[in-house]
């Protein structure tokens, strides 16, 4: 399975309904019609600068916990996460004091896509140079700039 699916419990189904919906709401944005529907839509989603939606997904959770590691959440979602403790791993990680303790794999199928343990996974798989930013702006640039590379270069 692949990670949205582990993760964020969203079935292969929806997800491909989803692209479907944006796919189609590009190709109206461009007033694309005939024979060139059947072109693929992906220079199009470039040129807006759109991210597909299992990108767009871990966008929105990636931009989640930066609100959390800032202070920025509410309380309720600032308790579901926690910093990682240098001491307990190795010494090469120990200059990166950004990332989240990923807690124990759920017993529970549901419970895996719970945001206490997607986050997390989403987060410490971001370079470190975009976990350290503190201002949300850079972040939201440097965020979508990253998955936009990850996508179409």
């Amino acid at each position: 399975k692949q990670w949205y699916q582990r993760r964020v419990r969203v079935s292969e189904s929806n997800l491909n309904k989803l692209q479907v919906i944006q796919n189609n709401a590009v190709r109206f944005i461009f007033n694309v019609t005939g024979n060139d529907r059947r072109k693929s839509v992906t220079p199009l989603l470039k040129q807006l600068h759109f991210l597909p939606v299992r990108q767009r997904i871990k966008y929105k959770v990636a931009l989640l916990v930066f609100k959390c590691v800032n202070n920025l959440a509410p309380t309720y979602l600032l308790e579901l996460l926690k910093l990682r403790d240098p001491k307990r791993h190795s010494i090469r990680l120990d200059d990166d004091f950004f990332y989240l303790d990923i807690p124990k794999k759920p017993g529970f199928v549901r419970t895996c896509g719970a945001f206490s343990y997607v986050g997390p996974s989403i987060w410490n798989s971001l370079p470190y140079d975009i976990r350290c930013l503190s201002d949300i702006g850079n972040f939201k640039k440097s965020l979508k700039t990253y998955f936009y590379n990850q996508v179409y270069n």
